[in-house]
């Protein structure tokens, strides 16, 4: 049987293509305005045209018409709840939902997958959400929206994310059910190298000393060793600070001689200084370097191959640039195998 063709715009390093492939999608075309997120999703998709380009100057028709899918998760910080000063309709990020809505128009898919964040449900009281619903449903398209978990899908991540779901055949469509069983920190990441603060091995083996989980095997399928064992390179006086935090437990947990440098305590939100709890699912990791995400047993931060496990990239999956342009990619994705769900899903409603 013929794969349906499915197109990912504002691609990332493609983590939605992914699920999408795993989920029997052949993904023909990608656009990405981001050189070293191209870099990466070339390198993994290696049978599908990326266009590197600024997504306004392109036009729809030199891809291809009337592809199965559309799908993408356009940029979307000003409707983060958690970005006050750019959460207004000038941010020039918050318009770009409209190329979104031009290529669905021009290209008429049969279906597509909007991505974004939480925020986008309240943001302008609700006139923005009716305002995009309202245009696919001029064009002809039938929509559904939820904000899903990730964990709930077999993820290692407590990561919400917003959806829609639209089609121009009338189904009504029905996002799929959460799994029964949730994967944690240490089902994740317990068979990956043990190293030390700015750790730098491009290629380690595997852990045998550990029982390795149903999620590890998964994330191992196709490689034999650890790629990209790389930990960014904290201060002595940093390391020192995460000795004093216990799993679950954040900056608040450090002496205060330790945090003379932070003039005002109050803007520190809870996720600063974070360690990870090995029985649990993480914390979101969007912006793990940043916020000081630490192991749940070693005293650094997250290596490149952890942070990716925990998004459920698998470990034959090569991140493109440095390490501090590689931790962007991993926290801006959507979860491989939470856009599976909804591939698979959609796939079946067709069907019907």
């Amino acid at each position: 049987m013929q794969k349906k063709v499915g197109i990912d715009i504002f691609a990332g390093a493609g983590g939605l293509s992914l699920g999408a492939e795993w989920a029997g999608i052949k993904v023909t075309h990608a656009i990405e305005i981001d050189k070293m997120s191209a870099l990466t999703y070339t390198r993994n998709h290696l049978s599908t045209q990326v266009l590197c380009d600024d997504i306004a100057n392109i036009d729809p028709t030199v891809i291809q018409a009337s592809p199965f899918i559309l799908f993408g998760g356009p940029p979307c910080q000003g409707f983060s709840v958690s970005n006050r000063k750019t959460r207004n309709l000038e941010n020039e990020n918050n318009g770009l939902f409209k190329e979104f809505l031009r290529f669905v128009k021009i290209l008429n898919p049969e279906w597509f997958l909007f991505e974004n964040v939480e925020g986008l449900v309240t943001f302008c009281k609700g006139d923005t959400l009716r305002y995009i619903l309202n245009q696919f449903k001029k064009i002809g398209y039938r929509t559904s929206h939820a904000i899903l978990y990730a964990s709930d899908y077999g993820v290692p991540q407590h990561r919400n994310r917003f959806f829609i779901v639209g089609n121009r055949k009338n189904i009504d469509f029905t996002f799929p059910s959460p799994i029964d069983k949730l994967v944690t920190v240490g089902d994740a990441i317990g068979d990956l190298p043990i190293l030390e603060n700015g750790a730098n091995y491009e290629l380690l083996p595997y852990r045998d000393d550990v029982v390795i989980s149903e999620y590890a095997k998964k994330m191992r399928k196709d490689s034999t060793a650890s790629w990209q064992n790389f930990v960014s390179r904290n201060t002595p006086l940093i390391i020192e600070r995460y000795k004093y935090i216990e799993q679950g437990q954040n900056w608040k947990a450090i002496p205060e001689h330790l945090m003379h440098n932070y003039k005002n305590k109050n803007n520190c939100h809870s996720g600063i200084y974070k360690r990870l709890i090995w029985n649990k699912p993480s914390i979101v990791i969007s912006n793990y370097r940043k916020n000081m995400l630490i192991h749940p047993l070693q005293n650094r931060g997250l290596s490149v191959r952890e942070a990716a496990r925990i998004q459920s990239f698998p470990d034959n999956f090569i991140f493109e640039g440095t390490i501090h342009y590689i931790q962007q990619q991993i926290g801006n994705a959507v979860p491989p195998l939470l856009a599976q769900a909804i591939f698979e899903q959609i796939l079946k409603s067709n069907i019907v």
